[in-house]
This record gives C-alpha cells, structure tokens and sequence, in this order.
C-alpha cells in the first residue's frame, strides 16, 4: 500500500483546526456569540460560520471546483455541530481513494491555514469576553487524524 503523506499531513491538520478549535468553541458563556470588539469587526458566531464556509469551500477544491459561499450565520450550537460536521466531511474525503484535484499545499495554505487563524481569534475573543480557555503545550497532545468531532481527548498538559 502506497501512503499519501500530502493526505495524512492534511488529516492531521484537519484534526488540530478540531482539537485546538473545540477547545475555543465548547462552554462559551451564553453571550459570547453576539461579542463585537470593535465596529466592523465579525461576532464569535459570525466567525464560526465563516470557518464553517471554509471547509464547505475545501470539500469543492478537493473536486477540482471552486465554489464559495458566504452562509448566514445559524445559532451558535448550530454552528459548532457544523463546524464539527465539515471537517469530518473533508477528512472523509481526505481518507477515501477519491481523487484530490487541489494541491496539498494550497489547500492547507487556504482554508486550513485561515481556519486556524480564525480558530485563534474566538480564543482571544474568550479572554476579552473574560472566559479564556486555558493555555496548552499543544505539541504534546493527542491529536488524531480522523478525530474530528467534539469528542477529542482531555488536554495533556494546560497551564493558567
């Protein structure tokens, strides 16, 4: 069997954006989706879905299309269940023996890279909504690829 190290190397990627983005999204304090810190700037929510649209986005350059689309924002447990669900749907792919007709590196330089950006801008957005998660050595954590859903493992090693 021939291994696809572009395919695994994105599955575990896809497996970080998970871990490390349902760390920042999971507990949020009833308010915090509607947090604007400046004028102009997006929401919480408004964030997650556009991290949604990004992996809605991979799923049609993984096909060779490039299609975007700007969803309206769901509820906020809406779109962590999305946020979730698309990143499956992309691993799934990733995982299968269909054809990838994007390159690794533009898909991660993408919608990956700019998920994890957006991923660490909700974690700020806790600290100044005064609901910051705990830091972590990330390096040692569990982070498997195919693990994409809100059942990642407990963190290794989190400090104050």
């Amino acid at each position: 069997m021939v291994i696809d190290h572009d395919r695994q190397f994105l599955r575990h990627a896809l497996a970080t954006v998970a871990y490390r983005g349902g760390k920042a999204i999971r507990d949020v304090p009833a308010d915090f989706s509607a947090l604007r810190v400046a004028p102009g700037t997006r929401t919480p929510l408004e964030i997650l879905a556009h991290i949604g649209d990004l992996f809605e986005w991979m799923v049609h350059l993984i096909d060779g299309e490039h299609v975007w689309t700007d969803s309206p924002p769901l509820g906020w447990d809406e779109e962590v269940e999305r946020f979730h669900r698309l990143i499956g749907e992309v691993d799934a792919l990733l995982a299968s023996d269909l054809p990838v007709k994007a390159s690794a590196q533009r898909l991660f330089q993408g919608p990956v890279a700019d998920a994890l950006t957006h991923v660490g801008q909700i974690a700020m957005m806790r600290r100044i909504a005064d609901s910051p998660i705990r830091g972590e050595n990330f390096f040692k954590a569990e982070i498997v690829p195919g693990r994409t859903g809100n059942d990642q493992a407990a963190p290794a090693y989190e400090f104050d």
